[in-house]
């Protein structure tokens, strides 16, 4: 069975000021009232992004957001521990120094990526090579040696840096496809020398290092202006650097054309050795069923291209203020509340993970779980995760949401099991009710999704501001409901590969030792 809420098709704008629909639940109006008058959203944002920063697991900051979340937490009265399930390489990011100096002098904007080695002090300055374009695996072999002391390009070179709905708006229809069609030839022809160097992005790196070469240059373009996705370094003595588009194209042009500019590059890094990494969990006390739990769920750490803005530090704020709001409005509620804001979901849901296999008895007694993870947009989207009956519990749940933030919602029932994604997989899994606050894109996936443009400012609070007023009305609802969920699963559609109907997503174990070969 499907049914749909409906998606409304203008937007609705809202201040602070805004008188939402009159809801009849008292706690209801309240929990709209301290959401809108007295908001703390910004602050949180602010002291999360812009003091602590970006959260990359095994990192100093990463440590220190799980301590802040925990005092946090008990200055508004609410119980939070900081809780181990592992250990990760530990590193530290340091300045990042990347100068052209011949043929001309040009700082260029880059930074070294995650967990790359440092440069000890120094600054390294060495000439540029591209990746050889060598026939096949045994040429590339005998190329190798060429790359000794210089910094190897591995990334193709963008021929335009401006994205596709630019072109779309300026160009001839002629032009905008004869720059696809050169731009799709490209493409296939540096998969092609990648794959006839006969190695992995991993140990292509590692060849590299192992050839002497300086270090390693790359531009993760992410197909927006002025945006690259920044993930991890996979050298393990030498730098590894990610460069903007345009300059990447700079040095790329040049080195192609016989000048051999020469860069410097000083990136320091510290090597913590194995740190231990944490989920913070934090607990309003149920006064009927406190066996029973509704949790809130958002994954904390981040990488750090930026400071993690909109992933996932808008579902982390937007969890706090409603476990706010909720012991502010709704002290005693039924079910035990719980929060997990996870670690290291960006390396394969660990945090969640471990969660799930740690707390049997949590995991078995879990009422529902709504987690938000994609973007800083106001809650579009509600599935049913394959559940049979969400159909019926949801949307008794959001019968009381205001309008103005339900009408905006399409749900689907019973939907799919996520298999992963985002934390609330980890859950459903397990069997939970776990449900994706799915949100507006805001243009995540090219221009935050794991950029380094992911800042505060681009942070749309009032859309946040709705998706907490949602979660703690779900949230109340679900912990007021005199019945307990039912857990039972709709028959999957037949896997068009197989012929066999789909199976429900396995749960899986958490790397509890990360980062390390």
């Amino acid at each position: 069975m499907k049914t749909s809420i409906g998606l409304l098709s203008v937007s609705l704008l809202f201040s602070a000021t805004l008188s939402f629909s009159q809801a009849k639940d008292p706690i209801v109006e309240n929990i709209i009232k301290e959401a809108t008058q007295n908001s703390q959203l910004k602050k949180l944002a602010h002291e999360l992004t812009d003091g602590i920063g970006p959260r990359l697991v095994g990192t100093p900051q990463m440590k220190q957001a799980h301590d802040w979340a925990v005092s946090k937490y008990q200055t508004w009265g609410i119980t939070a521990r900081n809780e181990k399930w592992g250990e990760w390489r530990g590193w530290e990011r340091g300045i990042s120094h990347i100068d052209m100096v011949y043929p001309r002098v040009k700082s260029l904007e880059g930074m070294q990526l995650a967990w790359s080695p440092s440069t000890n002090g120094k600054t390294i300055t060495a000439e540029t090579i591209v990746l050889g374009n060598a026939p096949d695996s045994v040429a590339f072999q005998k190329w190798l040696p060429s790359v000794k002391g210089k910094f190897v390009l591995i990334s193709m070179n963008q021929a335009t840096g401006r994205p596709d709905y630019n072109w779309q708006e300026f160009a001839t229809k002629e032009s905008f496809e004869k720059m696809k069609a050169e731009r799709t030839a490209d493409m296939a022809a540096w998969r092609n020398r990648m794959t006839k160097t006969g190695l992995t992005a991993r140990s292509l790196a590692l060849a590299l290092e192992k050839a002497g070469a300086a270090g390693i240059v790359a531009s993760n373009w992410s197909a927006g202006f002025g945006v690259n996705k920044i993930f991890s370094a996979n050298t393990s003595k030498i730098p590894t650097i990610d460069l903007s588009l345009e300059d990447y194209g700079l040095l790329y042009r040049l080195t192609e054309s016989g000048i051999n500019p020469k860069i410097s590059v000083k990136t320091d890094s510290k090597e913590l050795g194995m740190v231990p990494t944490f989920n913070t969990i934090a607990e309003i006390r149920g006064t009927e069923k406190p066996e029973e739990y509704v949790m809130l769920s958002a994954h904390f750490d981040s990488w750090d291209g930026g400071t993690g803005a909109t992933d996932n530090a808008t579902g982390t704020i937007t969890m706090l203020e409603a476990m706010r709001i909720l012991k502010k409005v709704y002290p005693n509620p039924k079910r035990t509340i719980l929060v997990g804001h996870w670690g290291s979901e960006e390396q394969g849901l660990n945090g969640s993970r471990a969660f799930v296999e740690d707390h049997p008895e949590i995991v078995k007694n879990i009422q529902a779980l709504f987690n938000q993870d994609n973007g800083t947009g106001r809650v579009v989207s509600l599935s049913g995760q394959g559940f049979l009956n969400a159909y019926d519990y949801l949307g008794r749940w959001l019968n009381p949401v205001p309008t103005e933030i339900k009408s905006q919602i399409q749900t689907s029932f019973p939907g799919s099991p996520g298999g992963g994604g985002s934390d609330y997989a980890s859950f459903v899994a397990a069997g939970v009710p776990a449900f994706s606050l799915s949100s507006l894109g805001w243009s995540y996936g090219n221009y935050t999704w794991h950029t380094n443009r992911d800042t505060y400012d681009k942070i749309v609070f009032d859309d946040v501001q709705n998706n907490a007023i949602l979660t703690a009305i779900l949230v109340y609802m679900a912990s007021e409901d005199p019945n307990k969920t039912s857990r039972e699963r709709s028959i999957l559609p037949i896997n068009s590969t197989t012929g066999k109907p789909s199976e429900w997503p396995a749960q899986r174990s958490p790397t509890r030792k990360g980062g390390v070969n």
